[in-house]
């Protein structure tokens, strides 16, 4: 019931992932992502505490791919969980347990790994890796292209009701943590729209955390 795609950006170092599903508030359960350190996407069945583990992993020094061998090693059920991880360095693991519900993948290309069950076709987090490899500006651009990339190769087996986008940079916050918790028809396309409004604004949200005496005016009624 969920498709997802982990990535690093190699020009900035930001981490993003994203992820949809035909339940509701899926960004809440399965997207986890920590400044300088990397990504991972918990779904299927889904274990949230996969999430911070992972990072923790990560964080102590693990690659990707032995963080993943660890939380398979450690993680409760298993065999329902499927899992993907993006490192500091950009390498990438992916698992889906034997219990993984209906037709699913995991596909990896460079700085990136996507991950799908329920799926119109096992072709789909393939179709997300290509998207993401062709596209280019921001790392919330490129992730928007192979969110639309998996609806066009067909997607889950129904339709999609949420969809979320996190994305972390230099700060310890995240810098974009973007959710559509129900859509009734379009809700990546609502994101879409979300994105193009909170993208020109991020950095300046940051700036004024950090210093709020140099940082640009909201530009709002009341403003002064």
């Amino acid at each position: 019931m969920t498709f997802s795609i982990s990535a690093r950006c190699a020009r900035t170092g930001q981490f993003g992932i994203a992820v949809s599903s035909s339940s509701p508030c899926v960004a809440a359960r399965c997207a986890h992502a920590r400044a300088g350190v990397g990504a991972v996407a918990t779904q299927n069945i889904t274990d949230p505490t996969l999430g911070p583990r992972g990072l923790d992993l990560m964080a102590s020094g693990l690659s990707a791919p032995q963080a993943l061998a660890r939380l398979r090693t450690e993680g409760a059920h298993i065999d329902y969980r499927q899992v993907a991880l993006v490192d500091a360095r950009g390498r990438t693991a992916g698992f889906s347990g034997p219990r993984t519900l209906g037709t699913h993948h995991v596909a990896e290309g460079e700085d990136v790994v996507a991950a799908g069950n329920l799926l119109s076709s096992p072709q789909v987090p393939q179709a997300m890796i290509e998207a993401f490899a062709r596209a280019h500006g921001p790392l919330g651009d490129r992730l928007i292209a192979a969110m639309k990339a998996a609806l066009d190769a067909g997607g889950e087996e129904g339709p999609v009701h949420s969809v979320g986008m996190l994305i972390v940079d230099e700060v310890s916050w995240p810098v974009a943590d973007l959710r559509v918790d129900w859509h009734e028809t379009d809700p990546i396309g609502a994101l879409a729209d979300l994105w193009e409004l909170w993208k020109p604004q991020m950095e300046a949200y940051v700036a004024r955390a950090l210093d709020p005496s140099t940082a640009p005016s909201y530009g709002v009624p009341g403003d002064r």
